[in-house]
């Protein structure tokens, strides 16, 4: 027995939790004698002081086995211990007397040290082994490359002390499990059956005759529970413990340990223990965006990392590393294929492939679909499938994937990919004369969600369409090739409108600048899509106050719209509307009126009295005439535009909410504070449950009753309302915002009048 494992060994004996055991073993190393503690935690990337107690904690427990420690002065203990640990493995009068004696054919595993991020399952995995009374199976499932093996192995040596009866290791891939079980009993029991007996004879022969003491069975790399464990499970008694690995999953009568992947800072440490750690520390950024591209799986960190550790890759940058990985996926050759220092023999492409060829055609059919998906939740129920034959079809499809690791189911409906299956996944559909015609009908799916974001989405809407935001985008980013051109410029502009409509203009701004750049690419300059992209920025220029950006484009959208389709079109009323709406933010309210009434006579005439269009420029144009105080016509239009609204949206829409906040600064200008303040209130809720308590919009409204308040002297009403309106737009808009200039404009003014 190596030292290392003997330590590892008297850690589990004295019950040392994971954070004291890596502190002991790498404190009693031979090679670290001469090093101060400090350094030694340095090693472990932890303070001295946190080392400094965990060695503190090691002494007194192993201070109950060797009375000689407590009396020990703190600067002698280190010394004390190491004197009776060697002892104990030179076989000393001390020894256990069976440390030697334990039998096992356990397959060779890293170093203690290197062992990283799996304390917990370590421990999560002697107790759920420990706690069974029955034959305990905890099959150690996951994907392929994600340490199973070596888990088992390390829990194996960690433990053998507290299996005196032996650790029989089985390879469920190898050759017969009951031959394998009788050779292991022979070379090490001496325990030799009748070889004309049947082969359940022979193994019964061994199981009443096996050396006394808790015995460990590990199965590993099972694939076929039937026929490659259940024929060869000892007798049902409680010192036999069964341990498996496998790939699959299991339904939930057979305990199971499920493992995951690396958590971030752990693929750090992983990495550190491969790679010079001055090297990582000169690229941080790229070293974490490694991790992260790789999923942080052990399998491919452990490959990236013996690969940069060659001396022909001495010199290669970690940023170099990324973009050559980004760029060849699994076929770079860090990852392609197993490092022969390695016990792993697989690549992980090659890893990924042995769970692929246990699917069947229309498993392989639907991974390589979910491929096409973002790096995120993927939304797939086949509860709206009504055929109920078809959604079988898909249910046994996700379940084979699932059994086999290969998604990870989130909740109900929701499932994820691991970045390094989907990019195998994405390969494999690449591989397919199909491919094409797969990613033109999911580009085409995914634009038909895009085309039910409305023009302002509500919370409902938000809700409801926000799983799909990265998938859209997934297809705006890498798919629109596959796009016809009827739906080119939708998932831009989709996604446009999704933030946009939350007041979220950053994240729209850049959706929106792609939509003009795709659509003038691929359509040419003279076409309808590029006006219409020109426009919903140049909304965005004005929703953001950046009215001098926003000008020339409703000036090229109206020109480049009336040579399309000419002055008699509801595209051109849109494009006269959109430019007086700059004229009228701007306070050019004499070149916004005859726009507006151009606007309202053409919808009026293509579209009928009764349109959503008509409303909005009805409230438009009485927008303008309160501008100029002309009141008497602004309520009148606002009126017609609030009744048509309801009757055509609904009681429970934001343009409604619009109307209401717009009729009520006609009542507050007029001075009618009992009409005014009612219509806020209603506008106010409305717009919080359409929209959310943190909209622009909202602070708007709230800005405008706190300013009726502070008009009937209801300041400790008003004040709040300031504050909050003031913050919002602070938020969402900036600070420098002709909005947030104005809501702090009025708030400074009710300052003044509220404490002089």
């Amino acid at each position: 027995m190596q030292w290392a494992d003997f330590l590892a060994n008297q850690a589990a004996t004295h019950s040392l939790s994971p954070e004291q055991t890596a502190a002991f073993v790498e404190r009693l190393k031979t090679e670290n004698s001469g090093k101060s503690e400090a350094k030694v935690a340095r090693e472990l990337n932890i303070g001295a002081a946190a080392f400094k107690k965990r060695m503190t904690e090691v002494y007194d427990k192993f201070a109950q086995s060797y009375p000689e420690l407590a009396a020990s002065k703190s600067r002698g203990r280190l010394e004390k211990l190491r004197a009776c640990l060697t002892r104990k493995y030179n076989g000393g009068q001390d020894a256990h007397p069976t440390i030697k004696e334990i039998h096992h054919n356990i397959p060779p595993a890293v170093p203690f040290e290197k062992f990283v991020g799996r304390e917990a399952e370590l421990q999560n995995l002697h107790q759920q082994l420990q706690t069974s009374r029955q034959v305990a199976i905890v099959a150690v499932a996951g994907m392929g490359g994600v340490g199973k093996t070596e888990l088992a192995t390390q829990y194996a040596k960690q433990h053998l002390q507290n299996y005196q009866g032996g650790v029989c290791w089985l390879s469920a891939q190898g050759i017969d499990v009951g031959i394998q079980i009788l050779i292991f009993a022979q070379l090490e029991f001496k325990l030799i059956a009748p070889d004309d007996w049947e082969l359940a004879d022979r193994l019964r022969y061994c199981w009443q005759n096996w050396q006394q003491g808790e015995v460990l069975l590990v199965f590993d790399d099972v694939t076929d529970y039937k026929t490659q464990v259940q024929p060869y499970l000892p007798p049902e008694l409680p010192r036999f413990k069964v341990l498996l690995t496998t790939r699959l999953g299991f339904d939930r009568t057979l305990p199971q340990l499920r493992l995951d992947v690396l958590k971030p800072l752990a693929a750090m440490k992983l990495l550190k223990s491969l790679v010079d750690r001055e090297r990582l520390k000169s690229e941080p950024w790229a070293a974490r965006e490694i991790c992260k591209f790789l999923g942080y799986l052990p399998l491919a960190l452990e490959l990236v990392g013996r690969y940069l550790s060659t001396e022909e890759m001495q010199d290669l940058s970690l940023e170099k590393l990324l973009k050559r990985l980004e760029k060849k996926r699994l076929e770079h050759e860090a990852v392609a294929k197993a490092n022969p220092l390695m016990r792993y023999e697989y690549g992980v492409a090659e890893a990924i492939a042995l769970s692929w060829k246990q699917l069947d055609e229309k498993a392989q059919g639907l991974g390589c679909w979910l491929s096409l998906y973002a790096l995120a939740d993927i939304p797939f129920s086949v509860e709206w499938i009504k055929d109920d034959d078809a959604q079988e079809f898909w249910e046994k499809a996700i379940a084979q994937l699932q059994k086999l690791h290969l998604i990870q189911w989130q909740s109900k409906g929701i499932y994820r990919l691991h970045p390094l299956i989907r990019q195998f996944f994405q390969m494999k559909l690449d591989e397919l004369s199909e491919a094409d015609e797969v990613k033109t009908a999911f580009a085409a799916k995914m634009v038909k969600l895009a085309k039910q974001i409305p023009q302002q989405p509500n919370r409902k809407d938000i809700f409801n369409l926000n799983p799909f935001i990265p998938h859209i985008a997934e297809v705006a980013i890498y798919l629109s090739q596959y796009l016809s051109d009827e739906d080119l410029i939708w998932s831009f502009t989709g996604l446009g409108r999704f933030y946009e409509g939350q007041g979220l203009y950053q994240q729209a701004e850049p959706w929106l600048q792609q939509c003009v750049e795709k659509a003038k690419n691929r359509l040419g300059l003279e076409h309808r899509y590029v006006a219409a992209s020109l426009n919903n920025l140049a909304l965005l220029y004005e929703s953001t106050g950046r009215y001098s950006q926003a000008e020339p484009l409703y000036q090229q959208v109206l020109e480049l719209t009336k040579r399309l389709v000419g002055n008699n079109h509801r595209d051109f009323a849109d494009g006269i509307n959109s430019l007086a709406g700059l004229y009228n933010s701007t306070g050019r309210y004499s070149e916004a009126e005859p726009l507006y009434l151009q606007a309202l006579a053409l919808r009026k005439r293509l579209l009928g009295d009764n349109h959503p269009d008509v409303a909005t420029s009805l409230n438009n144009l009485a927008a303008v005439y309160s501008s100029t105080r002309r009141y008497s016509e602004a309520e009148l239009l606002f009126q017609q535009a609030l009744e048509l609204r309801k009757r055509l949206l609904g009681d429970n829409h934001p343009y409604v909410a619009d109307s209401l906040n717009n009729l009520a600064l006609v009542y507050e200008s007029t001075e009618c504070y009992s009409k005014a303040e009612p219509l806020y209130q209603q506008a106010l809720e409305l717009t919080k449950r359409l929209l959310g308590d943190n909209h622009p919009h909202v602070a708007q409204t709230m800005n405008n009753l706190a300013r009726l308040y502070k008009s009937t002297g209801r300041y400790s009403e008003a004040e709040p309302l300031h504050l909050q309106a003031l913050a919002i737009c602070e938020q969402t808009l900036g600070v420098g915002h002709p909005n947030t200039i104005m809501v702090r404009g009025n708030y400074a003014r009710f300052l003044r009048e509220a404490y002089r």
